[in-house]
C-alpha cells in the first residue's frame, strides 16, 4: 500500500513537473504599429548644391541713371526624402502579407548652415547696397527652389521608397525567424493621396 501511495505521489511530482516546464513560446505577429514606425525611421537625407540668386533691376533711379541690387549665396542644403507612413497598410493573410506603400516625397529642405561662409556672398560690383531683408527674400526664394529641385530628383526618390521598402523586408524576415515562419511580401504601390497605381 505504501509503495501504490509512493508511486502515485512521484507520478504527481513528475506530472506537476513537466506540466510546469511547459512554457508557451510567445507569439509574434506582423505589427501594423511597428511597420509605421519603421517608415517613419526610413529617411534618406539628400545634400544639394544650390545657389540663391537676387536680382532687383532698379531699386535706385535717378533721372536716367539707375543702379540694380544683384547677388549671389551659395550654400549646401538638405532634404529629408521618406513615405507617408499613414499611407502604409498592412494585411496578413496567412503566411502571405500585403504590404501597401506610397512613393517617397521631399520634405524639410535646409539650409547647411556649416555651408555658409564669408566667401558664401557674392555680391555683383555694380549692386547697390543689399539689405537683410533682401538675403531673406534670396532664401526664401532658394528654399522653394531646393524643395522643388528634391520634389523632381526621381532618382533619390525611388531609392528612398527602395530603402523603406528593405527595413520592412529585413523586419518581415526577422519575425519569420523568430517564428521560424517563411512569410512572402507583396507590394501594392499607391500615389501619394493612397489611390493604387
Amino acid at each position: 500500500m505504501k509503495k501504490i501511495i509512493v508511486f502515485v505521489l512521484a507520478l504527481m511530482i513528475l506530472l506537476i513537473g513537466s506540466a510546469c516546464s511547459k512554457q508557451e513560446e510567445p507569439q509574434l505577429s506582423i505589427s501594423e504599429a511597428q511597420i509605421k514606425d519603421i517608415c517613419e525611421l526610413a529617411v534618406l537625407e539628400c545634400y544639394y548644391h544650390n545657389v540663391a540668386k537676387f536680382d532687383d533691376k532698379d531699386p535706385e533711379k535717378f533721372l536716367f541713371w539707375t543702379k540694380n541690387k544683384r547677388f549671389w549665396i551659395e550654400y549646401d542644403g538638405i532634404v529629408k526624402m521618406g513615405i507617408d507612413a499613414s499611407l502604409v497598410d498592412v494585411e496578413p493573410a496567412g503566411t502571405e502579407i500585403t504590404i501597401t506603400i506610397p512613393p517617397a516625397f521631399a520634405r524639410d529642405p535646409q539650409v547647411d548652415s556649416s555651408s555658409l561662409t564669408k566667401d558664401s556672398y557674392i555680391v555683383d560690383k555694380n549692386s547697390t547696397e543689399i539689405t537683410a531683408e533682401d538675403e531673406q527674400e534670396a532664401f526664401k526664394q532658394a528654399q522653394a527652389e531646393l524643395k522643388e529641385m528634391a520634389e523632381t530628383d526621381q532618382v533619390m526618390l525611388n531609392i528612398a521608397q527602395q530603402r523603406a521598402k528593405k527595413l520592412l523586408e529585413d523586419y518581415v524576415a526577422n519575425i519569420g525567424k523568430l517564428t521560424d515562419t517563411q512569410y512572402t511580401i507583396k507590394w501594392v504601390e499607391v500615389d501619394a493621396q493612397g489611390n493604387p497605381i
